[in-house]
């Protein structure tokens, strides 16, 4: 497939990185039908939600749907305890089970903190495991309004914990992360290495929720076009957070990925919608980790959906995941002292038809 750029003097006005970008144009039939359906049917449920004046907690009918949807053939998984939550291993066709000195993807599902589960995210799940080669732990953590944001972040941590006690280590695991769990990925990355367990081969966020404050996104002009979410809804969520942290008493300052130190963060790639919302958060995370020297690429993929890797009928889905396998592949042949300065590369993708 022929792949066709943008060059900086025509990018997009809202694509601001500190590199010079490189964006793929070119959406499918498939793609364009799946926008316009979210953006008139679930998109309005979000913002009545949002403009609602109490608090409400809508319930997690899709993990309960979801269990009429099909896996892939082959996709073997597996319940597993964890030490704060239960989680299952999930392999591709013809992947190998996990072992100790082997390496593992952790994946940490999306959901706004309040919603999905294994059971919506076991098919994405199982196609990773065969893209990557590897076993992945997906992780059930705790979510709101029972817990709050920092009991999920401390259920996700023990699941990296539990890793190694089974004998992987560390260094072997690429967190995986969409939406609500790209916050995830980037908070056990980082308490991974506060704790002194190493550093993790690479951090993946599609989609990701990376700034909990909204200001950003409420001013970002994609406020208005992204086909899932509006900000006031982002901003709707946050609001609940809140109030969850005040029931439970929590008053630690929660912390957003893109304010954490990122200076000694692993290899990072961000995949997001030239659409989404969301794009302000990578493109501030891509900014602070050009910033802090940390190699890092972010795929802005023309006119996609929040996380649009779960729909396996989209060709840009396919595409998408085998740009996340390739850079699996490419942490285990990076030796582990090789890290240094390196601009954003805003990558350029094969052209989806």
């Amino acid at each position: 497939m022929r792949s066709r750029t943008r060059r900086p003097a025509t990018r997009p006005a809202h694509l601001q990185v500190a590199a010079e970008p490189e964006v793929v144009v070119g959406r499918s039939l498939r793609s364009r039908a799946l926008g316009l359906g979210l953006r008139t049917t679930v998109r309005p449920l979000l913002d009545v939600w949002a403009l609602t004046p109490f608090r409400v907690v809508p319930p997690n009918v899709l993990e309960h749907g979801a269990r009429l949807l099909p896996v892939p053939q082959g996709t073997v998984s597996e319940r597993v305890d964890l030490p704060e939550c239960h989680g299952e291993w999930v392999r591709g066709r013809d992947v190998p089970a996990a072992e100790p000195g082997g390496r593992v993807v952790l994946y940490l599902h999306g959901g706004g903190f309040l919603s999905c589960g294994l059971t919506t995210h076991r098919g994405l799940v199982s196609r990773l495991s065969t893209r990557t080669g590897q076993p992945l732990l997906s992780v059930a953590y705790g979510q709101m309004p029972r817990h709050s944001i920092a009991d999920s972040v401390s259920h996700c941590v023990a699941a990296l914990g539990w890793l190694r006690e089974q004998g992987v280590r560390t260094e072997d695991v690429t967190l995986v992360g969409d939406s609500a769990g790209g916050y995830l990925a980037f908070c056990v990355a980082r308490a991974a290495i506060d704790a002194g367990w190493g550093t993790p081969a690479g951090v993946v966020g599609l989609s990701p929720l990376l700034d909990l404050d909204p200001t950003r996104k409420l001013a970002h002009p994609n406020a208005r076009t992204c086909h899932t979410f509006s900000a006031a809804a982002i901003a709707r969520l946050i609001d609940l957070a809140d109030h969850v942290d005040t029931r439970l008493k929590i008053t630690a300052p929660r912390l957003s990925p893109v304010d954490m130190r990122l200076d000694d963060m692993p290899p990072v790639l961000l995949q997001v919608g030239s659409r989404e919302v969301v794009l302000a958060d990578a493109e501030l995370m891509a900014n602070r980790l050009h910033a802090a020297g940390v190699p890092a690429t972010l795929q802005v993929w023309d006119g996609q959906v929040h996380v649009f890797q779960m729909a396996a009928f989209l060709p840009e889905a396919r595409l998408a995941l085998h740009e996340i396998g390739e850079f699996v592949h490419s942490l285990a042949r990076r030796p582990a002292a090789s890290r240094g300065a390196a601009p954003v590369r805003v990558a350029a993708v094969p052209q989806a038809g």
